[in-house]
This record gives C-alpha cells, sequence and structure tokens, in this order.
C-alpha cells in the first residue's frame, strides 16, 4: 500500500463492526477506528475493542497499529418523546417549553434544557435535527417560548437542538461522558475526543481524570461552536490534537463561513504544532451512492491541502451502504493532492523549545538532501510530533520505538510509519535493525540516504541529526 501523509479515521457501526469488515477497513489504508459513544454502549464498545486488538496482534512487524479513539457524547438538548412525528408547517406559530409531562404530540414541544427560556430572546434562533427545522423565537414567558416555524418538517423523539450563538450552559463532561470515559480508560483506547469543547478549562478536566488514573490516552479537541472557535489557541495549546467538528459547526455558526472557520482551526493547530482532524460529510453522499459528488473530492483535498493529519468518516462507514469504497476513494485523492504542497500553515509554527526546532532542522536538511526519509528513535512519540509538525513535502517520517502505547499514538500522526523496535538504547543494535525494516519497505532501492533525529543516541542537540546511508 502506496505511503501518505493524511491519516484515515473510520467510524465503525453497524456496517462494519465485523472482524473481517475492520481487516478490509485497515488493508484499505484505515488507520484509526472512531467508537462514537452517542450510539454505542459499553457491550458494543468493548466488542469493537476486543476486535481491533485482535487485529493489533496479528499484523506483521512492519504495519502500524490500528488506533482506537473513544469520541463522548458531550452536553447535549434534545426534544422530548413522542409516539409519533409531530408535521411542523412553516409560518405556523408553536410553542416550546421546558415543563415536565407535557404531551408533544398535541401542544408544546419538551426541550431537556432548563435553562432554555434565560438563554434566548425574542429575535433567536433556535435549530432542531441538524438544520432541518428551525424556529424563531417570538415572545416567552416563565416556562415556555412562542416560536414561528422558520423551515417546517416532522420532528419525531429525542431531536438535536443547536441554539446558535448561545452559551449553553451545561457541563463539560456529563455523567454519561465521565462513565464513557472511565470504560475508555479501563480498556486503554489510545484516542478520547471530548464533545463541545468551549475552553482550556473543559480540557484541564479531562486531564485530570486521565492523570489521576495514570492513562497515556491522548487528548482530542472537538470545536463545535462559536464559544470553542472563539478559545482557539488556548484550547490547541491545552490539547494534543483538535477536530474540526463541522456538524455543529455549521449550525452554531455561519454556514456560509464554515470554509473559513475550518482554516483558522487548521492554522492554529499547524501554529501550535497540534494533530488536526477534518469531520462531517466528507462523503455523505456515499452513504447510498458508489462515488462520491465531485464538490466532495474537492473538500477532501481542500483539507489535505491545509496540512490535516486525519480526515475522519462518520455514517459513511458506520451505516453507510459502500465503507470499503469510502476508504479507497480517500486513499486515492490522498494520494493525488499529497503530490502537491500544503498551504504552508506550518510555517508559523511557534517552536517554543529546542527539540521543535530540531524537528523543523531535521525536515529542512531531509528536503535539501533529498532524503528516502527522516528516521525518528522515540520512546514517548514527542519527537515523531516535531518533525511531522513541519509536514515534510514527500518524505516519510520512519518512528521506531519500545512503546507499545507510542506505537498507537502514531497512529494519528500525520506523515509517520510506526515500528516497534524493542531495543532503542544501543545505537549498533538499533541502527542495524532500522537498517533491515527499511530495505525492507524500500524494496526497490539499492541505496537509501536518510536523515536521522534521536536525542536517545546523543546527549548533545547539535548531535542529534545526521545524515545516514544503507
Amino acid at each position: 500500500m502506496e505511503f501518505t501523509r493524511t491519516k484515515i479515521i473510520c467510524t465503525v457501526g453497524p456496517a462494519t463492526q465485523d472482524i473481517k469488515t475492520l481487516k478490509k477497513l485497515h488493508n484499505e489504508g484505515m488507520n484509526v477506528v472512531r467508537i462514537n459513544m452517542s450510539h454505542a454502549d459499553h457491550k458494543q464498545a468493548k466488542a469493537i475493542i476486543s476486535r481491533i486488538n485482535k487485529i493489533n496482534s496479528e499484523l506483521s512487524k512492519n504495519a502500524t497499529p490500528i488506533g482506537i479513539l473513544l469520541d463522548t457524547q458531550g452536553p447535549e438538548i434534545r426534544t422530548g418523546d413522542t409516539t409519533m412525528p409531530l408535521d411542523l408547517v412553516t409560518g405556523d406559530e408553536v410553542t416550546l417549553t421546558v415543563r415536565d409531562q407535557v404531551d408533544v404530540e398535541t401542544s408544546s414541544i419538551k426541550i431537556n434544557y432548563k435553562d432554555l427560556i434565560s438563554s434566548v430572546n425574542p429575535g433567536s434562533k433556535i435549530t432542531v435535527d441538524n438544520g432541518l427545522i428551525n424556529f424563531s423565537v417570538l415572545s416567552k414567558d416563565e416556562d415556555t417560548l412562542l416560536c414561528k416555524v422558520i423551515d417546517g418538517g416532522k420532528i419525531g423523539s429525542k431531536r438535536h437542538v443547536n441554539l446558535p450563538g448561545v452559551r449553553v450552559n451545561l457541563p463539560s463532561i456529563t455523567s454519561k461522558d465521565l462513565k464513557d470515559i472511565q470504560f475508555g480508560i479501563k480498556h486503554n483506547v489510545d484516542f478520547i475526543a471530548l464533545s463541545f469543547v468551549r475552553s482550556e478549562e473543559d480540557l484541564m478536566k479531562l486531564r485530570e481524570i486521565l492523570k489521576d488514573s495514570s492513562s497515556t490516552a491522548r487528548i482530542i479537541a472537538k470545536i463545535e461552536n462559536q464559544e470553542g472557535l472563539d478559545n482557539i489557541n488556548e484550547i490547541c495549546k491545552a490539547s494534543d490534537g483538535v477536530m474540526v467538528a463541522r456538524g455543529d459547526l455549521g449550525i452554531e455558526t455561519s454556514l456560509a463561513d464554515l470554509p473559513n472557520i475550518q482554516r483558522k482551526i487548521m492554522f492554529a493547530c499547524a501554529k501550535w504544532g497540534k494533530r488536526s482532524i477534518v469531520a462531517t460529510h466528507l462523503l455523505e453522499s456515499m452513504i447510498e451512492n458508489p462515488t462520491p459528488t465531485r464538490a466532495e473530492v474537492t473538500d477532501i483535498a481542500n483539507a489535505i491541502y491545509e496540512g490535516a493529519d486525519a480526515i475522519m468518516l462518520s455514517g459513511e462507514t458506520s451505516i453507510g451502504k459502500h465503507p470499503i469504497e469510502c476508504v479507497k476513494f480517500l486513499k486515492s485523492i490522498s494520494l493525488k493532492t499529497e503530490q502537491f504542497k500544503t498551504l504552508g500553515y506550518e510555517e508559523n509554527l511557534v517552536s517554543d523549545s529546542d527539540w521543535q526546532h530540531l524537528g523543523v532542522a531535521a525536515n529542512q536538511l531531509a528536503q535539501s538532501v533529498k532524503a528516502d526519509g527522516i528516521i525518528v528513535v522515540t520512546r514517548t512519540g514527542y519527537t515523531g510530533n516535531i518533525v511531522s509538525n513541519a509536514k515534510p513535502f514527500n518524505i516519510p517520517i520512519f518512528c521506531f520505538t519500545n512503546s507499545k502505547s507510542t506505537l498507537n499514538h502514531l497512529s494519528l500522526v500525520g506523515s509517520t510509519q510506526a515500528y516497534f523496535l524493542k531495543n532503542i538504547s544501543n545505537h549498533d543494535r538499533a541502527i542495524k535493525s532500522i537498517s533491515k525494516k527499511l530495505k525492507d519497505y524500500y524494496k526497490t532501492k539499492d541505496e537509501l540516504k536518510l536523515v536521522m533525529i534521536s536525542g536517545i543516541f546523543s546527549e548533545e542537540h547539535s548531535e542529534a541529526i545526521q545524515v545516514i546511508n544503507f
């Protein structure tokens, strides 16, 4: 399989959760599995984790394991239960209420957010079912809102509600999220995505939970509303990676401005040297159709031009009819797009340490000598990340580590190909093993020129980068 800089994340669901399909997804280019805790329970999640662990245990020593990302549901506002859908007609007036014991079918639409009334005012917009149904607030009293239906349609039970521009007074980590996070820690997931991150404080709460449990899971901050966007720089600095969660972002902010918002987030990730994921509707049409639209192909290419570490499929692989084909298309689009340089956001990287400077220097040296690759020897994965931050153009980063958790974490780091190497402290033995693996990787090349960066092999930073030939 040809090397690409951009990683592929697949959401696993009914269409893909059997081990045979998971293996096919991996063979076609899937790097990370996403378990969406908005839909999966612990029994289902455990089964998926067990299958991925089994696949990883059977992989050859020359394959990077599949990473596991647990995605929390986050604080959600939803409509109440109804035995049959309520048909809303554009222009009609309807009452929304926070009162309990409401018959949704005959009177008001129940919303499960007690601060709804105080959060909005006449003129405010309320969106239901991912933007399909929209209301404008006309007036309010103690526990009800009188609204006009702007966009009508059928509304069923427990439909997702958005309040664009409103700070929702709900905890960043709900009681359900906490149970799911503890489940993820217990089963050694590699990444935890925290939904609706609004500030650095949200991430610190999760960081403390992971620290108290001695978990090495990396934190992915999902940006889904204006407040998260406003605080993007502090969120980037406090996280290990950021997801551009375009579903809710397109509702909570201006849909027309979404491409610019995506670029702002990607720029911040590049500036602070954090992993970046672009998600939602990449190949939405392929849930039903065997090929993508031209616009979808262009959208994916733009995310790659922006330097995304990973692109993520949701419904396409969880419930779609063509999950394998979706991954094939992502891989083929990546191969074509990566023949061109990124937009250069990484040139604004804040090099706040000597090692980050060295990561940039390693890339520059590799480009100047036309190296076949960059070798990184690392225990924690830190050096692999700092070299990845420089976005090497058409040059793979070969990471060698003696840590299984680090090996898994590298599944989400752009440009990297990770290998487990038990003995990385002995220079001569390590180089011999590295040489063997890379000659196997480049079967058609008689001579290899590589740049190696490692703090393990040198006490002095000035000696930490060298050109070697195999």
